[in-house]
């Protein structure tokens, strides 16, 4: 008999197992990819976004003065898929870990080799590839979510900002891409089909030769005739260059294509440009 109730209750065991839901609920720390283009190429970022849910962060849930793995569940990473220059250090493309150490006015970044730290135990300060301190700041209202993103992003320059509960730090992450691109127009200049509107664009961005910029405008201009951002553009490179009266006339040209072309954007463009030279 005991030997028959046995086999019921692993009978019983068995089959409750195999009928068994799995019960699936939202992560209460949701993961977030961010890929962000920048430069030349990209970068990449993967964190976890812990919530506040009416507990006291800096200083007590994430205390000061002790490495931190930056989120919640996986180690925070970043990708660059190009060289950047991160603290005045050359960081070579590739995946790296993302610590910090908060500080009730100052932080420290870490730019780590790991890549898989998630308890402070396991951090190693000798896989460091740069440290930079910075200064936190105190932000006029709450974030509730974790938030890691890509702020002020320029051609060369951008900012990884991080936001949580009252505290906003920010790290500055630049680029070097204005000898990759000279390169890529010297190479252009000397093929058949030669890039002068965009490399003209660049020139004018840029602070280079205007005078070249201009000449590379004109044969756009033969190109394509009815390309009114070309000649928006060639206006700018006059009025740059102090050439008033003809940057004058080639907005006017520029504002009759648009309009032929029902670009309002480039009408007005044109309109600002001409209001300011007179």
């Amino acid at each position: 008999m005991k030997k028959f109730l046995s086999l019921v209750v692993i009978a019983s065991v068995i089959y409750l197992s195999s009928t068994a839901q799995t019960l699936q609920t939202p992560r209460p720390s949701p993961p977030q990819y961010v890929k962000q283009d920048f430069g030349l190429s990209y970068i990449e970022l993967s964190y976890s976004r812990p919530a506040v849910r009416g507990r006291k962060i800096f200083g007590d849930l994430v205390p000061y003065g002790k490495v931190w793995r930056t989120g919640a569940n996986n180690a925070t990473t970043l990708t660059f898929a190009d060289d950047v220059i991160i603290g005045g250090a050359k960081v070579p493309a590739g995946k790296y870990g993302l610590l910090t150490i908060p500080g009730e006015n100052e932080w420290t970044i870490i730019i780590s080799k790991q890549t898989d730290v998630t308890n402070p135990a396991d951090y190693k300060q000798d896989q460091d590839l740069v440290r930079v301190p910075v200064k936190s700041q105190s932000l006029p209202y709450p974030v509730e979510s974790m938030t890691i993103s890509f702020d002020n992003v320029a051609s060369n320059t951008c900012d990884l900002g991080l936001r949580w509960s009252n505290t906003l730090v920010s790290l500055p992450i630049k680029t070097e891409i204005d000898s990759k691109i000279m390169d890529q127009i010297n190479t252009a200049m000397n093929k058949d089909n030669r890039p002068y509107y965009s490399a003209a664009l660049y020139y004018i961005d840029n602070g280079k030769d205007l005078n070249k910029a201009l000449e590379w405008l004109n044969k756009a201009g033969e190109q394509d005739p009815k390309a009114f951002y070309v000649f928006y553009q060639k206006a700018r490179a006059q009025a740059m260059l102090g050439k008033k009266q003809e940057a004058i006339q080639t907005a006017q040209q520029s504002i009759q294509l648009a309009k032929e072309a029902k670009n309002s954007d480039y009408v007005s463009l044109n309109e600002k440009l001409i209001a300011s030279l007179k």
